[in-house]
């Protein structure tokens, strides 16, 4: 009995399916790799940026690290304005607002020194060039102009971070960030209101400085045309208790 001839072109058929049946399993082996690393908790795109750093608490951007460090030279510097107003402001409510800052700021500076050591995150041990500048304006001014020096400059750097501090409290996804920013709010809207009870805020400035870039030296604020309030009837309670007068 003659064997069949082969039929033409079955072996190029087959081979074609062969190769198609061995590329479909490659890709579907890439789909199933990259599916499985994306689909892990905190490996996201903006997760493995360079300057995001993977921690035990959750992912720490780059945001959340601006933040920490920001709150940390707010102390550094916020810390000793309040406490020279404590004792140069010639009205209480500027004396108010200082130990305000003492005890806010002594608080916070606490707490982002605990959280960056959990976090193993460098922070600055000196004010920054501005902020040294801030200080000299303060220990140059006398009288009433120290007083509208004060609640100005103070002002408008409690404005600046405060925007970032909401930023950070609706984006970061680390736990200690998180708690961090709650407290920062809490303290920064306080100094903000017992700033403003000072009666001497240019709250023109304050908006021209949040709609344009930071300057780069220590703004000189005009006097208010509003005469200074009782603090007896206008300033907020404090929210943390100073520890006795000695």
């Amino acid at each position: 009995m003659r064997p069949r001839p082969p039929v033409k072109g079955r072996g190029i058929v087959s081979g074609t399916g062969l190769i198609v049946t061995c590329l479909t399993a490659t890709l579907a082996a890439l789909v199933f790799s990259l599916w499985s690393y994306t689909d892990r908790p905190g490996t996201g795109p903006d997760v493995l940026s360079a300057r995001t750093l993977r921690t035990s608490y959750g992912p720490l951007s780059a945001l959340d690290q601006d933040f920490l460090v920001k709150v940390r030279l707010a102390g550094l510097w916020e810390l000793p304005a309040g406490r020279q107003a404590r004792t140069k402001g010639t009205t209480p409510a500027v004396r108010t607002a200082g130990r305000h800052l003492v005890e806010g700021h002594a608080f916070l500076d606490e707490r982002v020194r605990g959280v960056a050591a959990r976090l193993n995150l460098a922070l600055p041990d000196e004010p920054g060039d501005q902020q040294k500048r801030w200080l000299e304006t303060l220990d140059a001014a006398q009288g009433a102009e120290y007083d509208r020096q004060f609640a100005n400059l103070l002002r408008l750097a409690h404005g600046r971070v405060f925007s970032l501090v909401a930023q950070v409290r609706a984006s970061t996804r680390n736990s200690l960030v998180r708690d961090l920013a709650d407290d920062a709010n809490t303290t920064v809207l306080d100094h903000i209101k017992v700033l403003e009870a000072t009666g001497y805020v240019d709250f023109d400035a304050v908006a021209r400085d949040m709609a344009t870039a930071p300057p780069t030296a220590a703004p000189a604020p005009a006097a208010p045309s509003i005469p200074v309030p009782d603090p007896a009837t206008t300033l907020p309670p404090p929210t943390f208790r100073p520890p006795p007068e000695q």
